[in-house]
């Protein structure tokens, strides 16, 4: 199969992209996500039929926050997006006349990597997102791994700590609610408050206040050293790298694979995330341990595997 598109269905913009055999984007189209179910629907048909008009399209896949089922037809939940049993697959084919492949935006991402990104040369890995929450995907003997259902892989909602903090998925104590970015604000925030003599730095950045702290002040100012900020990497750190010892004992992979916007962050998150990992992993005297890798593709990690779903079929 030659050309395909991939759609990545973003809180803010929805973006479609070219994509060949190899991976590579050759032509993006991006529109603002719409507030409503039906507006992003055709928003989707909108930003495919723009990027196609000077290509030959083989298949669409899109890359939708949320469950999907076994099919790859129907999102039966999405918490961002009104679709409950939403037939997006046929009404998407309806109106753009080409086969359609809906997929979870995590197994989409996870899939990107895989194929070409950090999981080349891996027959079996573990995809973990560390973004606003937490999503995953599974590849065990080169095959995203999907459940009876369809909605495997949803690592963030795993209770971690019973009775522990409400998530928004209306449970309590999930992964997602300690390693994420919205955990690393938490933490930055409360430590800020406890001592503000140790971020100076932190506090700095933003309007001098703890709650005016963003992620994106906790990464500059942990690259300038702030205690505050480079802490509150490693709480996160500490959660994620212990999640991962327990997909270990899970899957045993041979490796995993860190993305999301927090692990834009390098070796600043992924170092202290191995350390944790090892002091975790069950048996790690005795026993291989699986890489711990930082994603390649960054952000078109979504587009590039929805695309390559698609051509999967």
């Amino acid at each position: 199969m030659g050309l395909t598109i991939g759609v990545d269905i973003g809180g803010t913009k929805i973006a479609a992209g070219v994509v060949d055999e190899e991976g590579t984007i050759l032509e993006t189209y991006k529109v603002p996500t719409p507030p409503t179910a039906d507006g992003v629907t055709e928003a989707i048909c909108l930003a495919v039929s723009e990027v196609s008009s000077n290509h030959t399209i083989e298949a669409v896949g899109i890359g939708a926050a949320g469950y999907v089922d076994d099919k790859r037809a129907t999102v039966l939940f999405a918490p961002n997006i009104n679709w409950r049993h939403e037939p997006l697959k046929d009404k998407v084919e309806q109106r753009i006349g080409l086969p359609v492949v809906v997929e979870n935006d995590a197994n989409c991402a996870a899939w990107g990597e895989y194929r070409f990104g950090a999981g080349q040369g891996h027959e079996d890995v573990i995809c973990i997102t560390l973004g606003t929450g937490l999503g995953g995907g599974i590849i065990m003997g080169n095959k995203l791994r999907r459940g009876r259902f369809g909605v495997a892989a949803e690592f963030g909602h795993i209770r971690v700590v019973p009775d522990g903090l409400l998530c928004g998925c209306g449970s309590q104590g999930c992964w997602e609610q300690y390693a994420s970015g919205r955990a690393l604000v938490r933490y930055a925030k409360q430590r800020a408050n406890a001592t503000p003599e140790n971020a100076t730095v932190l506090l700095g950045l933003g309007d001098g206040t703890p709650d005016g702290i963003e992620g994106k002040h906790i990464s500059e100012a942990a690259r300038q050293g702030d205690p505050v900020a480079v802490d509150s990497f490693r709480e996160l750190a500490r959660w994620a790298g212990a999640g991962l010892a327990d997909l270990a004992s899970l899957f045993d992979p041979s490796a995993f694979i860190v993305g999301g916007g927090v692990s834009d962050e390098g070796d600043l998150v992924l170092d202290p995330i191995r350390k944790s990992f090892k002091r975790w992993l069950i048996g790690g005297a005795w026993r291989p341990h699986a890489q711990v890798l930082a994603a390649q593709l960054g952000g078109k990690a979504g587009l590039v595997g929805a695309a390559d779903l698609a051509r999967q079929g």
